[in-house]
Formats: C-alpha cells, structure tokens, sequence
C-alpha cells in the first residue's frame, strides 16, 4: 500500500484529490494539509511515502515545503500536481527536489501512475513539463563568459549586486550588465531562475 499525504490550499480540490486517490486499492490518502507550512508538519509526523501537493499555497509553497520536507525525510517523494507548467514554477519544483510533475487536467489514471512511479523513485513529468526540462537541458552550457559565472556562483550564495561587485572587484553597474546578460542566455527573469538553471546545467 502507498501511503499518500495530499496539500492543497481549495477545500474543494484537496478533498476531489483525496477522493479520486480512493479509488485506486494500492493507494491511501493517511493525511491532509491545507498549506505548504501545516504540509511540512503532517509530512514530517506520518512519514508518507509519496506527497502530492500544489506549488502556490499559502504562508510556504509547495516548492519551498518539498525543500524542507526533503531535507528533514529523504526517502519521501514528491509529486507536484498543479495548474501552473510555467519555466519557473517547473524550476523551482525540480530543484526543491520533486521527483514528478504533473497538471490538474491529466486524466486520473495518469495521476494513479504517476504517484506510483514516483513512490518507485522514477520520475513522472507531464508532457509539456518534460518538454520544457528537455528544451533546457539541451540549450548549450557553455553560452555564459568565466565571469559570467563567477556572478552566477556569486548569486547562488544570495550575494547583492553591491556585494559581487565588492568581491570580484567592479563596479555595480558591470555587476547589472552580467547578471542581465546571465538573464538573457539562460532564458530566464529572476535571480532565482537563473541560480535554478545553472546548477542544472552544471554551471554552478
């Protein structure tokens, strides 16, 4: 028996979810959360093999709450099932550590298969979701400078504009051309992509 913890911020979904998972014999919803904080807590006290939850949720998403879960009980799995198949929301939930990622609209036999693969340690991406991680792993690794990736490196440990600058010795302003540059090469908009994209590339 797989034992699964849904989160799920809309009363409404969560207990459509927990629903839908009873009626597959292999499979047993054993806890509920209704945020990323209250999924943390339930996750860490039943020890559920497999966590499927939404990324955008109240006081702590599912991305940061798949980070915290992770670090505290490894042997868990994640799988994120959500509207979103946006580059950063697929980001943030692959580096957190989600083994699957699946979207709302997939038929519920592809939602029994997916939580089954993921309690088996393989990976289940949707279709599109598997696309875009491809699009990224095939775009070339060597496109930024060395100093592009001392900046990279540099963002990675949360260091400011001001703070690079101070530590590789130029100005502020050289420091915003090479984090847009960074930017621009990866296809990405925010810090938080950029660092995601890197250590995925292998450039941090």
């Amino acid at each position: 028996m797989i034992r699964v913890v849904v989160a799920d911020d809309h009363p409404v979904v969560r207990g459509g979810l927990v629903a839908l998972l009873a009626e597959a014999s292999d499979l047993e919803v054993v806890g509920q959360a209704a945020d990323g904080e209250e999924l943390v807590r339930v996750a860490g006290e039943l020890l559920p093999d497999v966590v499927l939850t939404d990324l955008r949720m109240p006081r702590v998403g599912g991305a940061e709450a798949t980070r915290r879960i992770l670090a505290r009980h490894p042997a868990t799995r994640v799988l994120v099932l959500t509207t979103y198949d946006s580059d950063a929301d697929i980001l943030a939930a692959t580096e957190a550590g989600a083994t699957g990622y699946l979207l709302k609209a997939s038929p519920p036999l592809e939602i029994f298969a997916a939580v089954r693969a993921v309690a088996r340690g393989e990976r289940a991406m949707a279709p599109s979701v598997a696309r875009a991680l491809a699009e990224r792993q095939a775009a070339p690794s060597a496109a930024l400078s060395a100093r592009e990736r001392e900046v990279l490196a540099l963002m990675r440990q949360g260091a400011t504009n001001a703070a690079i600058g101070r530590q590789l010795f130029i100005g502020e302003a050289t420091v915003k051309s090479h984090v847009q540059s960074i930017f621009a090469k990866l296809g990405v908009r925010d810090r938080t992509s950029a660092v995601a994209v890197g250590i995925e590339r292998g450039l941090v």
